[in-house]
């Protein structure tokens, strides 16, 4: 089955450190050891031979920085002080994708209108495999015919963005979603640092929605997503986010409550769950060992949304893989994405369809994408 990753941080991880997502994940691990990416993020999941073993057609690629009170080391170059900062950062990134689509055009597209999705969807369609659903192929074979992996690019944190007259330029240079928090922003409050929109988050979204862009929830602060709701016009979605009901005893307003999941059901949004080991079990670490969390973990959240939904409708994917953390803080059975997979198997036994399961893994999210990018550029 397609897969669509809705969060992936490969531009911060090409620029920290040099990360070459067209090898194998394993091919770049056997590169890194003891160097500074393994010591930071961990061993990667992907690359693009992975991608294509495991069907993974659409990537929503990141634009992420950091802020400053929140740098991890001197290494850190993808943090910033000013939206200046941010801006030349993102800028940076951008650039990244580019050099990336047009060095590797047979891997790596970047997707910006219908007829781009179109184009690489119909290109995996003809990538013909010989597997059944959720059974991966040996990791040394090909999967079929080579088939590009789109890029969607998304704002993670939208300090870049200096003022809502800047919009139509980002739109212009591909940017298609926007998430207008990570940590607090000028914007509204985020992750660790609560708050609403501010005047600027209401005049950021006024100009997001007078362009058509998505809006991503993630990172924002629970009344600030709960106002979002009730003023954004454009389309609605949690790249990466789980389910508080399912984290006991946390009190992080990085997970989504009930209230705030009906609020996007409701608006038809579609919401990715993390298969992040921290973001499943609560108080996991490292010391606690993989085998403490497991795939079914993951079904547990993705049910979760379900049963919320009553259908299989708005749940997907986004993994967030390298985005702060590797293979060792993944459920035991993912070795990288290729694995994702492996759910297949565990939802049927729940009794999802294959309609739901292909809805699930990636037909969410490319109905989202239909409603977000413009027939022509």
């Amino acid at each position: 089955m397609i897969i669509v990753d809705a969060h992936e941080d490969l531009g911060y991880n090409i620029m920290s450190f040099g990360r070459d997502y067209c090898l194998a994940a394993s091919e770049t691990r056997q590169r890194e050891v003891g160097a500074l990416a393994l010591l930071v993020n961990g061993d990667t999941l992907l690359g693009w031979p992975d991608y294509q073993r495991g069907q993974v057609a659409i990537v929503f690629a990141t634009l992420f920085a950091s802020p400053v009170r929140y740098r991890v080391g001197e290494w850190d170059t993808q943090s910033y002080a000013t939206p200046d900062q941010a801006h030349a950062i993102y800028h940076g990134q951008l650039d990244v994708y580019r050099r990336l689509v047009d060095d590797h055009q047979d891997k790596f597209r970047q997707v910006l209108a219908q007829g781009d999705l179109r184009s690489v969807l119909s290109e995996w369609e003809k990538s013909s495999t010989d597997q059944e659903p959720g059974e991966l192929p040996p990791a040394e074979l090909p999967t079929g015919k080579p088939a590009p992996v789109g890029l969607v690019v998304l704002m993670e944190g939208a300090e870049g963005v200096r003022s809502p007259d800047e919009l139509e330029e980002w739109w212009g240079m591909g940017v298609r979603i926007i998430g207008p928090a990570w940590m607090g922003t000028r914007f509204c409050g985020g992750t660790h640092e609560p708050g609403p929109l501010t005047p600027e988050g209401y005049a950021l979204l006024e100009g997001m929605a007078e362009l058509g862009f998505g809006l991503d929830l993630t990172h924002m602060d629970e009344e600030a997503a709960l106002q979002a709701l009730d003023v954004y016009s454009g389309t609605i979605l949690a790249s990466h986010s789980n389910a508080s009901a399912l984290h006991k005893g946390s009190e992080s307003n990085r997970h989504l409550s009930d209230r705030l999941i009906r609020g996007i059901i409701e608006r038809d949004g579609v919401i990715g769950v993390v298969p992040f080991n921290r973001f499943l079990v609560p108080g996991w670490s490292e010391g606690d060992g993989r085998d403490k969390v497991t795939l079914q973990h993951v079904v547990a959240q993705i049910d979760y949304l379900c049963q919320m939904a009553g259908d299989a409708a708005h749940t997907g994917l986004g993994t967030d893989f390298d985005g702060g953390f590797g293979v060792q803080s993944v459920p035991e059975g993912i070795d990288t994405v290729s694995d994702l997979q492996k759910l297949v198997p565990l939802l049927a036994e729940k009794g999802y369809s294959e309609t739901d399961m292909a809805a699930i893994l990636g037909m969410n999210w490319i109905q989202q994408l239909q409603r977000v990018l413009p027939e022509g550029i």
